[in-house]
Formats: C-alpha cells, sequence, structure tokens
C-alpha cells in the first residue's frame, strides 16, 4: 500500500492579502511561501518519492519546483481534480468581508450543504467527491507501476486536503471544517483494503521517517497496531 504525502502548497500572494484566490490566475507564492517551498524539498530529501501529482495552478507548481529541479527523475502530473474549490462569486474577495456573508455561516456550520454563489461555484460536496475520487484512483496507479511500498506526493489546496482527510478519518463532511493545514505542510494517508490511516497531519517538520523501511512491520498490512504505532515503517 503507498504512501501518501499531500502537500499544500506555500504561502502566497493572495494568502498573505487576506483573498480568497480560487482559480484566480497569477497567484504566485509570496516571498515566505518561495522559502517555504525550498524548505520542503530539504525536508523530502531522504524519501524516495516515486511519483508528483499536482492541482495545476501556480501556486501549487511554484511549491513543487525546488523538488523537480533536484529530482530529475521525477515528472509531474497535472490533475484539475486537486485544483482549488470553485468558489464562484466569491473568488477575489478579501475574506474579512466574505465572513459578514450569510453563506459563510453554513460554510463553517453545515458545509455539506454549501454551493457557492455564480455559474462557476461549486459545492463542497462535489469538490469532496472529486478530490477524494483523484488520490484513490492515483493511489491505485502508483501502486500498480511502483509497488506497494512507493510513495507519492500531490500538492493541492486547504479545503480539499481537508476533505481528503475528513474522508480518511470516516467524518461527515459537516466536521471537515475542524481540520487545519498550514501553508507548504504535509499530511500523510496510506490506504489499505481495509481502512486508510492517517499517520501525519498538517506536518511542518522531518520526514524522513517515511522512506520505506526494511523492518518487518508489526501488524498485517491494513491492520492497527494493538497498543499503538511502533515507528517501524
Amino acid at each position: 500500500m503507498p504512501t501518501l504525502l499531500l502537500v499544500r502548497h506555500g504561502r502566497s500572494t493572495a494568502n498573505s492579502a487576506g483573498i480568497l484566490a480560487g482559480w484566480t490566475p497569477g497567484v504566485d507564492l509570496d516571498a515566505h511561501g518561495e522559502q517555504q517551498a525550498k524548505h520542503l524539498a530539504e525536508r523530502l530529501a531522504a524519501v524516495p518519492v516515486s511519483q508528483v501529482v499536482s492541482s495545476p495552478l501556480d501556486r501549487c507548481r511554484q511549491t513543487l519546483a525546488p523538488l523537480l529541479a533536484a529530482r530529475p527523475e521525477l515528472t509531474q502530473r497535472l490533475d484539475e481534480r486537486l485544483g482549488e474549490c470553485r468558489y464562484g462569486d466569491w473568488t477575489g474577495r478579501p475574506l474579512a468581508e466574505l465572513a459578514g456573508e450569510p453563506l459563510w455561516k453554513t460554510v463553517q456550520a453545515h458545509p455539506s450543504a454549501a454551493v457557492f454563489p455564480g455559474p462557476e461555484g461549486e459545492s463542497l460536496r462535489e469538490l469532496s467527491h472529486r478530490a477524494v475520487e483523484s488520490v484513490r484512483e492515483w493511489d491505485a496507479e502508483v501502486e500498480h507501476e511502483h509497488g506497494p511500498d512507493a510513495v507519492w506526493l500531490a500538492c493541492s489546496h486547504g479545503d480539499v486536503i481537508k476533505t481528503i482527510v475528513a474522508d480518511a478519518l470516516g467524518l461527515h463532511l459537516d466536521n471537515f471544517q475542524r481540520i487545519s493545514v498550514e501553508p507548504c505542510s504535509v499530511t500523510v494517508i496510506r490506504y489499505t483494503p481495509h481502512r486508510p490511516f492517517l499517520l501525519r497531519l498538517g506536518d511542518t517538520g522531518d520526514l524522513s521517517g517515511f522512506a520505506p523501511s526494511t523492518d518487518k512491520p508489526a501488524a498485517p498490512a491494513g491492520d492497527a497496531v494493538v497498543g499503538g504505532d511502533t515507528g517501524v515503517r
């Protein structure tokens, strides 16, 4: 069963300005985000990544640029299903302004009922469906091409990652706002025939422990370790 490293893009100019970027073109990493992207490549230096998949938006592609420069053997595959939520008429507006909209309360308390306004808007249910479908299909492809011990990476956006985590934890979408992922953080999920395992959430530190190990695992594949994780990968 491959291991998925879900990376949120580094801090963008829209993040630092408090703007809901959505699919607005030309939203780049800010100076801090560029440093986060460089640090990400260093954090992944010991991890043999087999496949890289990304949202097509510039801020995700820029986040992966230092990693891809350091790993010329890797190519970046783009998947629109990992792209940001289509926020419709909310796109490009200040978050402080949006907080006064009636829909904001629905997004916070009952997100499964939230549909963003305008012809370009989608529902958070649609977002969750496409995002989960994407990572599960890519995970199966990575296992077929690179084997069950492969590690692969997908770079996406905050709300997208939160819906994937909610699915992995078996949470109703209405609980996904309880999850938080920082810019350029890494969330680690391993899918198995029985259940997904959430191994890290919003991690900003050392990732070397996710390099495949030759040590014998403490429990059969797909089983939870009774007494807690031993740390053997």
